[in-house]
């Protein structure tokens, strides 16, 4: 019995091995990364904390300054580009944040909220050091200017929240628990298996880059999950991407409830007008999920875009904007 036992064993482990060998040579291609802002030069970039920073701004320095915070964490602004056409009235900030899009890559003890908040804090600095700002944050990056809110009032005018995730534990909890059909099934592990084999046959620009496309490929398997609402039902999530930050994304993964609790702590101190947009194909961070985040703030209010899921500015920039704009005028 003993020596059949092994015997199936070896089977197995030799069918395990030629799976692994197929997937191996079927995944062979060619599998670009973009380079980060340490690789290549003629990328914006500026200097943060001694951390690279993809950047680059629109508009009259002279003008208000508006704050572009992407989402994430591991995401880039690229999808929030849109936001640009404010910069006729406003100058616009775009940055990745740290080791994410094509930002410079950084350990993971070195991506935690108080890190990002430094960050904002010397984005702000370089940007605006006399002038409160406008902070203009989506998801992950709503959830960041919520938290600056708390933390440095007095730096800025407005807000500008699209769809911020969660702001307690429980929320997070709860986003979990909604996300898990999304991110499994056999369809999900096949292709989060083939996007592991794919990363293997990534050469570079750097030792981050195969990491980071399998992280990438998973990521759109999640938003394109056909029941997923971060899109309209029957159409793709479809907002671009330069390079997602693997690492990143990871590490955000590992926050405890307790820490998310702290994201909105200090929220209700900030006394400036602040905007909550949700759109209304999302029915899990859409209208109900940003109504109850109104009662964070002394002075928020709602509004909905239609035809839009989570990236709204990227769905929708026609009926997004005009609504950022008419904020911006009060």
């Amino acid at each position: 019995m003993f020596k059949i036992s092994l015997a199936m064993m070896g089977v197995l482990t030799g069918i395990l091995i030629l799976a692994a060998l197929v997937l191996y040579f079927i995944t062979a291609g060619q599998y670009t990364v973009a380079a980060t802002v340490v690789d290549d030069a003629s990328l914006p970039q500026i200097e943060i904390n001694g951390v690279r920073l993809h950047a680059e701004t629109y508009g009259d320095p002279s003008d208000p300054v508006i704050i572009v915070l992407h989402g994430g964490p591991g995401g880039d602004y690229r999808s929030q580009l849109g936001a640009k056409a404010l910069a006729d009235t406003n100058f616009v900030v775009f940055y990745d944040q740290r080791g994410a899009g094509l930002s410079e890559r950084v350990p993971a003890d070195d991506l935690n909220v108080p890190a990002y908040m430094a960050e904002l804090d010397g984005v702000i600095d370089r940007y605006s050091p006399d002038r409160p700002v406008t902070l203009l944050g989506h998801s992950w990056g709503a959830m960041l200017a919520t938290a600056y809110l708390g933390e440095a009032p007095e730096k800025v005018d407005r807000a500008i929240l699209l769809e911020p995730g969660f702001f307690t534990g429980e929320e997070m909890q709860d986003w979990m628990t909604q996300a898990q059909p999304y991110m499994s099934g056999l369809g999900f592990y096949w292709q989060a298996t083939i996007a592991a084999f794919q990363s293997l046959h990534v050469s570079g620009p750097d030792s981050s880059a195969g990491q980071d496309h399998m992280m990438s490929e998973i990521i759109h398997t999640f938003v394109n999950h056909p029941d997923n609402p971060y899109h309209c039902r029957g159409e793709d999530f479809d907002a671009p991407a330069w390079r997602f930050g693997a690492t990143a994304s990871q590490t955000a993964g590992k926050t405890g409830a307790a820490e998310i609790d702290l994201i909105a702590q200090g929220a209700d101190s900030f006394p400036g007008p602040v905007l909550l947009l949700a759109g209304a194909c999302n029915d899990w961070l859409g209208e109900d999920a940003q109504r109850v985040h109104l009662s964070f703030f002394q002075q928020g209010e709602l509004s909905i875009v239609p035809n839009s899921g989570h990236d709204l500015i990227w769905d929708n920039p026609d009926e997004t904007l005009p609504l950022i704009r008419a904020f911006l005028g009060k």
